[in-house]
């Protein structure tokens, strides 16, 4: 069994001529939750429809859960659970109602198993659906997408909407049922700091592209903020990795990845420079919006 559920090399989509997912590349190791970040309109769920044979591929090779979404679509269902940002459920039918329409589609449905997260997630069984708050149905949808025990989960910004406990406590359920259970799980969002506790690795999407990628805690090692003398700006390029810089009174803040090596260069000449650690949302926000060329602008200006 390969080392890697969910596999994407050279993906390409456009619709017409407007580019969304241009060359994505990326590897969702067996059994690790896998956040995928980025804003609205940057293709996340493009990407995620392609995963899912929802929509064709323009170029690439993808496999999830060892199929191909565009030539394995019944077995891809077996394997694979959804649960999409606005999912869509039949409202005047109870919990019990849809779980019971629903099997016959999943030859692997277990009932014991969706009883089992009715009752932990405390949905009501004989409640319309449509009379549910946002939360239980948000649950309610959780408990169908895994109730025929998918290798993988791909969850489609699924906390939406919903207010800071809720988001919370659907997060502590996504560590307790698939976490505990070894379950692969794409988690795409742009609610970062719920996403921070619960990623093994992340992967940010902005424009169609991957930008960065690789283990959560790694990223947060690896990408610093810093306070620098303006002084030293005006005399050296700016370092590689910059992410954001901008000038506060005679100093300049600067966000950088790969910040070890830049530290340790301005150790050896001289410079005592302390960097410090930054959230998700703070790392995501400089890759996205940042503005690398502060630097010369600050160094041009001083000329």
């Amino acid at each position: 069994m390969s080392d890697f559920a969910v596999s994407i090399q050279h993906l390409r989509k456009a619709f017409g001529s407007h580019r969304v997912l241009e060359d994505v590349t990326l590897e969702v190791p067996t059994g690790q939750t896998f956040a995928l970040l980025g804003r609205n309109g940057t293709g996340k769920t493009t990407m995620i429809r392609t995963l899912l044979g929802q929509l064709p591929a323009d170029a690439g090779e993808i496999s999830v859960a060892g199929c191909n979404p565009a030539t394995e679509a019944l077995e891809l269902r077996r394997r694979v659970g959804y649960l999409a940002e606005d999912q869509s459920m039949y409202g005047w039918m109870t919990a019990t109602e849809l779980c019971q329409f629903l099997r016959p589609f999943y030859p692997c449905w277990d009932t014991a198993l969706a009883d089992r997260y009715l009752a932990r997630f405390e949905i009501p069984r004989h409640r319309r659906i449509e009379q549910l708050s946002k939360g239980q149905a948000v649950k309610l949808g959780l408990a169908v997408a895994l109730a025929h025990s998918p290798r993988v989960a791909i969850l489609d910004d699924p906390a939406l909407g919903l207010d800071p406990v809720s988001r919370k406590e659907f997060n502590r359920d996504l560590v307790e049922h698939l976490q505990a259970d070894g379950r692969t799980v794409i988690y795409s969002s742009h609610l970062l700091a719920e996403v921070e506790a619960v990623a093994d690795q992340v992967a940010i999407l902005d424009r169609g592209r991957i930008i960065r990628q690789g283990p959560t805690e790694a990223i947060r090692e690896e990408v610093r903020r810093m306070i620098v003398p303006l002084d030293l700006v005006r005399r050296r390029p700016a370092p590689v990795g910059l992410l954001d810089a901008r000038r506060i009174g005679e100093q300049f803040e600067i966000v950088i990845d790969g910040a070890a090596c830049f530290l340790n260069e301005l150790t050896a000449q001289g410079h005592a420079v302390r960097a410090t650690g930054m959230t998700l949302d703070d790392i995501f926000e400089a890759f996205v919006i940042g503005r690398p060329d502060g630097w010369s602008e600050a160094a041009g200006s001083a000329k």
